[in-house]
């Protein structure tokens, strides 16, 4: 296989990125640390794998098995029967593989502590749902509860996030699907429906061709480790979708381009009110609208995907919650806690290693080819959407409001970075697929990810 220049400066870039990123908290470099203030223990607890969220913990489980020969499997034939599959089924195969793929990884910790068990740790939402007794009371109350060290302060992730999050798992519980295994099945089955979104969204934008040969890629990305057991692969998936949508509309694919604009804007909308990160969506999308043939097509979808949005919005103002109100307090809680400890001078960069061990050194060499002056020139859909969640993972470091856990927290963006490998030559697909599904088995058993 015969590698460019672009593809092995982004490949050495990436690899050196994460070696620098695990070595440095071994060399007592002063505030260029994983963690500092902190005794041997809190230590170990918060930045032992730095810049992974977990413990070094060797271990092998059930999925070991699956994990292994579903790897294999899509390195061998994964490639081949994306190009033969119909296209009808081949976002629906990319979905069940990506499901399955995440499962498994899921279940080299076990049924428990890697499956049914993780959303149910004590800063997690689940813990928060019985004390939802009101829901109306509790939205209108919200912002109110952001702050720590108060009475009644909502624990970590519920108070990080806006109360679309916890409306779920509450919402979840009400029909009678309560406990862990069901939020960590909503999680699963959303977050890895992103595979099926992405696929349609760079046919729409790109071509058939382009969307068959990022199939495998999309389906088998390292990314599912998180996907599978965080609410952020939730909110990963629904943001995928608005984006897909939204890229329908623009292309003017579909019986109803306009009903599908405005449930791009609902999507998006809603997804700003499960994280308010997700505010940097617009990047994406607005990559998306630049795509669009004309800007009389463009505003055909902006306007009622923005007016969607807004009856999302306004929808919570009217039960009692200000987005920007609550921004601001997020903001406070987030220097309250352990993010004060966090020195942006390591985790400024180490942040970016985590996305490399999250999204694979395959899909890093595609990034490589992604910043092609003649294809961003014509507007090439899946340069400028993959250029949009690179702005957005950018805005989003430089913000200091995500420092660490970042292979969890930047999922919406990620998981359209592996798209980026279908750029590379089509004979060298096997051998960078089997590189990301390497690195995503070697990393899910040597480290007890936190998620």
């Amino acid at each position: 296989m015969r590698t460019s220049r672009r593809e092995a400066v982004a490949v050495a870039v990436g690899v050196l990125l994460v070696a620098a990123a695990f070595v440095v908290p071994h060399l007592d470099l002063g505030i260029v640390t994983p963690l500092i203030n902190a005794t041997p223990g809190r230590l170990q607890a918060f930045a032992d794998t730095a810049p992974i969220f977990g413990w070094w913990n060797a271990h092998v489980g059930w999925g070991t098995v699956p994990a292994i020969v579903l790897g294999a499997a899509a390195v061998l034939w994964g490639p081949a029967l994306a190009q033969r599959l119909p296209w009808r089924a081949l976002p629906w195969a990319a979905w069940a593989t990506a499901c399955a793929w995440a499962f498994s990884l899921a279940m080299i910790d076990g049924w428990q502590r890697g499956f049914a068990g993780r959303l149910t740790a004590r800063h997690e939402y689940l813990r928060q749902v019985p004390t939802v007794t009101d829901i109306p009371e509790a939205v209108r109350t919200f912002a109110d509860r952001i702050l720590d060290y108060q009475p009644d302060s909502w624990i970590t992730h519920v108070s990080g996030h806006p109360p679309g999050a916890l409306l779920t798992f509450v919402w979840l519980d009400r029909i009678g699907l309560g406990g862990g295994a069901w939020a960590a099945l909503l999680c699963l089955l959303v977050g890895s429906s992103a595979a099926a979104a992405i696929l349609i969204a760079v046919r729409a934008m790109t071509d058939e061709r382009t969307a068959r040969l990022a199939a495998p890629f999309v389906a088998v990305a390292p990314t599912a480790i998180w996907v599978a057991v965080s609410a952020d692969g939730y909110f990963a998936g629904v943001a995928a979708w608005g984006i897909a949508l939204s890229a329908l509309a623009v292309r003017g694919l579909g019986p109803w381009p306009g009903l599908a604009a405005a449930g791009a804007g609902l999507l998006l909308g809603w997804g700003m009110f499960l994280n308010y990160g997700l505010v940097l969506m617009a990047l994406p999308a607005l990559a998306v609208l630049v795509c669009a043939p004309s800007w009389r097509a463009a505003l055909r979808v902006l306007v009622p995907a923005v007016v969607a949005a807004g009856v999302v919005a306004a929808v919570f103002a009217a039960a009692g919650f200000w987005w920007f109100e609550g921004y601001l307090l997020v903001q406070d809680r987030y220097w309250q806690g352990i993010a004060n400890d966090r020195p942006f001078q390591y985790w400024s960069w180490a942040n970016l290693a985590s996305v490399v061990c999250a999204i694979g050194l395959g899909s890093v060499a595609g990034i490589g080819r992604i910043f092609d002056i003649a294809a961003i020139r014509r507007r090439s859909g899946l340069h400028m959407v993959v250029i949009g969640a690179l702005v957005a993972i950018a805005f989003a470091d430089l913000s200091m409001l995500s420092k660490a856990e970042t292979e969890r927290i930047w999922l919406p963006f990620t998981v359209w970075l592996p798209a980026a490998a279908a750029l590379l030559p089509p004979r060298s697909h096997r051998w960078w697929l089997a590189l990301n599904v390497i690195g995503a088995l070697v990393l899910n058993h040597l480290i007890l990810t936190n998620w």
